[in-house]
């Protein structure tokens, strides 16, 4: 359904970012080559350390950022081709979304339902349903800055998933989520899985990649290194001991 070849992207370094980095160099390569394909009724697990690319591979998959090489294709299309109509068929959630916290989850969520022409029946039905399943009904008129983390976390899910999207592309669904929320998601990513759509998720979550993921592609230094089932990557042996089998391939350093 969704394929991805030979992504890059590179960003300018500005003065400072250099001396914090300690580095001459004027361009970082955040993505240099990622490919990989994901498909209907599966989740797709892209892991990573942290700055390996992760990120910017799911903005440039959620039309955020352009690449710079390689290209997004959308049941075999260039989404490029017709962006508004991919951006009405996905749903991107990431942990640096903020809400504004002046409004209510009921106004939130009126607001994003009408930038997707939906009608006010579907609106309300989409509403009600999604509301009761994540408990934000009782909420619905409390102000997001009055809410919890755990209850602005199902708000901002909730309101990425208005258009009841085919492909649903989340950056660390459960990061700093208590353990009551975190079930809550991950139950509801498993049931979107059955209802046929396309999930693709980044983390550096070792145990949430093995609990609900059907393939795996892993991210090194901004390369797509491996890409199969989930079942396949661990050879018997944890996801863990795995990825540092292949980290360590590659020339990752394990001393930092």
């Amino acid at each position: 359904m969704l394929e991805v070849r030979n992504l890059k992207k590179t960003f300018k370094l500005s003065k400072k970012q250099q001396k914090i980095s300690k580095t001459k160099d004027k361009i970082k390569v955040a993505v240099a080559d990622v490919s990989f394909q994901a498909e209907r009724g599966e989740i797709l697990g892209i892991l990573g350390a942290n700055g390996a690319g992760k990120t910017t591979t799911l903005r440039m998959l959620a039309s955020i950022l352009k690449p710079e090489a390689g290209q997004v294709l959308f049941e075999g299309k260039d989404i490029y081709q017709d962006l508004s109509a991919y951006r009405k068929r996905i749903g991107f959630l990431t942990s640096e979304l903020k809400l504004e916290e002046f409004f209510t989850p009921n106004y939130l969520f009126d607001f994003f339902a009408k930038l997707y022409d939906m009608s006010q029946e579907e609106t309300q039905e989409r509403k009600q349903k999604l509301f009761e399943k994540f408990g934000i009904d009782q909420f619905a008129e409390v102000k997001v800055a009055d809410l919890s983390t755990g209850m602005k976390q199902k708000v901002s899910l909730v309101i990425s998933i208005v258009n009841d999207p085919d492909v649903i592309i989340f950056d660390e669904p459960t990061n700093g989520l208590d353990i009551i929320t975190e079930k809550i998601v991950v139950d509801f990513l498993l049931e979107l899985r059955e209802q046929g759509k396309c999930i693709i998720i980044s983390t550096h979550i070792f145990s949430l990649i093995e609990k609900i993921c059907d393939r795996v592609v892993m991210i090194i230094d901004g390369k797509a290194v491996k890409e199969d089932s989930l079942e396949n990557i661990m050879a018997g042996q944890s996801l863990e001991d795995s990825f540092f089998t292949i980290y360590q391939e590659m020339g990752g350093n394990m001393n930092g």
